[in-house]
């Protein structure tokens, strides 16, 4: 019976219900595609290519391990990724071959050629495989290969490291996300570096060779050969997985609210229709239960399409994802009903419990006062006042706890929370917090007639006013927090990287004695970047070699305690964050792992301030240089005479910014992201306005029945709007600003975020044009019919 009449109420209430639909609808879509990006994170794998051919790879563990006893004694290893390619003995290659039914071993090195292609010896041709269709192979040190992509023909000339070398092959093959470039065996030995090591060693065909393998040999199979293939893949594995959850939860948080809030104004709406069940005899039981029921059916029917929306959702952030660099096109999108299966009782649910929730005290009210409290409004009910305080509360503690967060990864989600429970509080009190704004803004307002029809207006429904508000905020508030806390990290690390670099240019793709050569350049600082592992936390790390200087006269890193001054060969300095995480001072070791999971212990021998724009560690140049993939780093240049196209003639050049690598990590990847969640607030704040706008219609009949000029109507509810827009972006501006201070406390030391105006001017027209335009083009729809017809139509 409860179901039939749900049914009818939703047929003869399609308009009433279309906002919660949608809000429901983006919601699904929103925590679907979420819950898609984890599960690739979690089970994605990656084809091999260049090792397709063999069937077993045999390479280094790219993994750091530690062993941890618990309180309760049990002992869990746990396992973090290395950054940096780990290399083997190649002598592992002739136990290999010693193994019976092992029919061939294959050894191959890697290593960068023009930093976009990739060197190999020819000998390890056979792990795709690759066969010649033009030429020959590479016999001579002079001479390369190159594969069916490159463009070269036979007897083109290929420069490498200021080398030239002869094309006298190309392949049949090219792979299909990166360029390949074969040298002779004994060649690519020097260019890669590393004698007596190699990168990977082929076995054919698969045989269990764990008796030859040591505790750094891993042997792998199938997508397990792509996971040693393409480190990148591997580590945007674990990206995708904290992204995917961080966003996962941020977006069912709002969606949450924005449900909630949709549901909260649905039932104001109906108020009048609820007190008339009252007071025909309609239990409060009852009356939940059709409600409930109500938003159970809207629920799953919005489940359903936002989940299949979701589905496209999540492709589309992939391929973005893959645009921007943050994800390898061979990391495969996990395709799986789970995301779809979570998403939709997730919706529904979302949906049953803001609409019980917002209907509780409605339901409860005496049949003999029903109709009273319909038409006067209720005050703010005693459990929403103490949950608000409760909001207030958690805000605050949660804005002690990021100030004192100095790392991303532990700041980024608790940065969002804190904005969402600032935002939830001022939800809950909105109706007090509307009816304050009303009494203040009011004079204001009644120096016109329309002015004075939106102050009474306001001023007799302050829970409308808080309706409206509520998204409002959100969108000011979610949008601030995410732009500018991208914007705060930038201008610290640009700024400390420009106090502390003496550079006019920064050349890459060439070598140090290379530019030294160049008339007019005083000093070169060679730079190159890594993470090293302390335990099982990743940090930043640069390696320096001022040449003929020492480091401190190369860049300034704002030393605050010890010296620079002989900096050698088993020195470290850390930043004043990484020191304080560590609990190290100068004069202590620093046991660390290098990049190819190589150990070092070194000693401290200064603590510096400019951590943001130099990374946590700073290291000596030959020791990173020898663990890194691409030792080539960066060069910072000192020329103050020299014209920029004079060095352009020998290397790249870049700004100084860039060469020490200011850039915030991923930013546009964080911009796509939780551009999401801003592009489902803002659908909320349509949502909410054309609703409380529409709902309205009979109201506005009347005025113009009573002599009000559609143009004034029009005008009085644009200034309701824009004072709902004044006192929700002061509360949304409010939110971020906390929010964003403590932010940059924990992150930056300063509690003074960096707010571009023209940001934030950019995002308040665009909140302010948004608002004003969901509110004019329902109430110009409304106007259209006659007054007469509207106040006769049934409501």
């Amino acid at each position: 019976m409860i179901t039939g009449l749900a049914l009818k109420t939703l047929r003869h209430r399609r308009a009433a219900f279309a906002g919660a639909f949608v809000a429901l609808v983006c919601a699904a879509a929103l925590v679907c595609a979420c819950l898609m990006l984890l599960e690739t994170g979690l089970r994605g794998g990656v084809a091999p290519e260049r090792y397709a051919g063999a069937p077993l790879i045999v390479a280094g563990d790219q993994n750091v391990h530690e062993t941890v006893t618990k309180s309760s004694g049990k002992v869990k290893t746990k396992a973090k990724p290395l950054s940096e390619r780990v290399w083997i003995p190649e002598a592992t290659a002739a136990r290999l071959r010693g193994l019976p039914g092992v029919s061939k071993v294959l050894t191959e090195v890697t290593f960068p050629v023009n930093g976009h292609a990739v060197g190999h010896g020819w000998e390890s041709a056979g792990l795709t495989p690759f066969a010649i269709a033009q030429g020959r192979p590479p016999r001579a040190d002079g001479e390369v290969v190159v594969d069916a992509r490159s463009g070269s023909s036979v007897g083109a000339a290929l420069d490498v490291r200021g080398k030239a070398y002869r094309v006298v092959g190309v392949t049949a093959q090219a792979l299909p996300s990166q360029d390949t470039v074969f040298f002779s065996t004994a060649e690519a030995r020097r260019l890669a570096g590393r004698p007596g090591l190699v990168t990977a060693i082929g076995v054919f065909p698969r045989v269990d060779v764990s008796p030859v393998l040591t505790d750094r040999l891993v042997a792998y199979t199938g997508d397990g050969r792509g996971t040693v293939e393409f480190l990148d893949a591997e580590r945007a594995r674990v990206r995708l997985i904290s992204l995917g959850g961080a966003l996962g939860g941020t977006s069912l948080l709002v969606a949450i609210l924005v449900v909630t809030g949709t549901a909260a104004l649905a039932v104001q709406q109906r108020r009048r229709e609820i007190a008339l069940l009252r007071a025909v005899a309609a239990t409060p039981g009852q009356v939940r239960t059709l409600l409930g029921g109500e938003a159970l059916l809207v629920g799953l029917a919005a489940g359903v399409i936002g989940s299949a929306a979701g589905i496209g959702l999540g492709f589309w952030l992939h391929g973005r994802f893959v645009e921007l660099g943050a994800l390898p096109a061979n990391l495969r999108l996990v395709v799986s009903p789970f995301p779809a299966a979570a998403a939709l009782p997730a919706t529904v649910a979302a949906a049953w419990a803001a609409t019980r929730l917002s209907v509780r005290r409605t339901a409860r009210i005496r049949p003999v006062e029903a109709l009273g409290e319909a038409a006067m409004g209720g005050g703010l009910p005693l459990g929403r006042s103490i949950a608000g305080v409760l909001c207030v509360a958690g805000g605050i503690t949660l804005t002690l706890v990021l100030s004192g967060l100095e790392t991303e990864a532990a700041s980024s989600p608790v940065t969002m929370l804190t904005a969402l429970v600032w935002t939830v509080a001022f939800t809950l009190l909105g109706p007090v917090l509307a009816r304050a704004a009303t009494v203040l803004l009011g004079v204001a307002l009644r120096a016109s007639r329309a002015g004075y029809l939106a102050a009474r207006n306001l001023r007799t429904g302050p829970g409308r006013m808080a309706s409206v508000m509520a998204p409002l905020t959100l969108l000011v508030a979610m949008t601030c927090t995410i732009l500018f806390t991208q914007t705060t990290m930038g201008h610290a690390s640009a700024a400390q990287a420009a106090a502390g670099t003496h550079a006019d240019y920064a050349v890459s793709g060439t070598t140090a004695d290379a530019v030294r050569r160049v008339p007019g350049v005083k000093a070169v600082t060679s730079v190159v970047r890594t993470s090293v592992r302390v335990g099982l936390d990743k940090y930043g790390a640069q390696g320096v070699d001022g040449g003929d200087r020492p480091i401190g006269q190369a860049v300034d890193l704002g030393v605050v305690s010890g010296s620079l001054d002989g900096f050698g060969a088993r020195s470290a300095a850390l930043s004043e964050s990484a020191a304080t995480r560590l609990g190290l001072s100068v004069g202590e070791t620093l046991k660390l792992t290098l990049g190819d999971g190589t150990p070092a212990e070194l000693k401290v021998v200064a603590i510096y301030s400019r951590g943001l724009g130099f990374g946590d560690l700073t290291l000596p140049y030959a020791l990173i240089a020898d663990h890194v993939d691409d030792p080539s780093g960066t060069l910072l240049v000192e020329a103050p005479s020299v014209p920029r196209a004079v060095l352009a003639a020998v290397a790249p050049v870049v700004t100084p910014a860039e060469g020490t690598g200011t850039q915030t990590p991923n930013a546009e990847v964080n911009y796509v992201a939780m551009g999401l969640i801003i592009a489902f607030s803002a659908i909320a704040v349509v949502n909410t306005l054309a609703m409380s706008t529409m709902d309205r219609s009979r109201e506005l009949a009347l005025l113009r029945l009573v002599g009000a000029t559609r143009r004034q109507v029009l005008r009085m509810l644009r200034l309701e709007t824009l004072t709902a827009l004044v006192v929700s972006v002061l509360a949304g501006t409010g939110i971020a600003l906390v929010t964003l201070s403590a932010f940059s406390r924990g992150m930056t030391g300063s509690a003074l975020p960096y707010v571009p105006p023209a940001g934030y001017a950019l995002v308040i027209a665009a909140v302010a044009a948004l608002a004003l335009v969901a509110t004019s083009l329902p109430a110009r729809l409304a106007l259209r019919a006659r007054p007469a017809e509207t106040i006769g139509a049934r409501q």
